[in-house]
């Protein structure tokens, strides 16, 4: 009876021993999968912001699940989007890159609200800091008369006085303000 009972913890020791080596295993596998997916993330950032062409009315955005890449937003030239798609296949870790990238229609109609509406901003207090090359961190994109707002302002105030001076700019129809505030992030 000793014996079963001796034999029987010295199972349940070896039980829950295995247990917590797999347990622990598996989470160093995560730490380690979740620690290579930033690193790409950080390799993406910076080979998305070398791109020769890469300027205020492109927006390119990623995600990485694993060592597949999406890549999706857009660009005013088919240059971004296949330069994109190309400088982040190279990247050690990506095995695979889905380009939804969307090239933006060729028209003198948004490149007129394009001009007017980086002059209207620069001509604002302040806005045009955000503005400035060669990595602005505030995209214009305008797609047929729309306006959207995407990047990081350092206050609430900066992102709404964007979005009223975009709305007063002559054609524009539609203003979509996905500007994120940097102060918000810190909370």
């Amino acid at each position: 009876m000793l014996n079963r009972i001796k034999n029987y913890s010295l199972f349940t020791f070896l039980t829950f021993a295995i247990l917590v080596f797999s347990f622990s295993a598996t989470n160093a596998q995560k730490y380690s999968s979740n620690k290579t997916e930033r690193t790409v993330e950080q390799k993406i950032f910076k080979k998305l912001l070398s791109l020769p062409y890469y300027g205020v009315f492109d927006h390119i955005a990623y995600q990485v699940n694993g060592n597949t890449v999406t890549l999706f937003g857009n660009v005013n030239n088919s240059i971004n989007k296949s330069g994109a798609e190309n400088a982040v296949k190279r990247i050690e870790g990506v095995e695979r890159v889905v380009n939804n990238i969307n090239i933006l229609p060729p028209s003198s109609f948004d490149n007129t609200i394009r001009f007017q509406l980086v002059r209207s901003l620069a001509n604002s207090g302040g806005l045009y800091r955000y503005l400035q090359e060669p990595n602005p961190s505030v995209r214009l994109i305008v797609k047929n008369g729309r306006v959207a707002l995407e990047g990081y302002v350092a206050n609430r105030s900066d992102a709404n006085l964007m979005n009223i001076l975009a709305n007063g700019i002559p054609g524009v129809f539609n203003v979509q303000n996905n500007l994120i505030v940097e102060r918000d992030l810190a909370r």
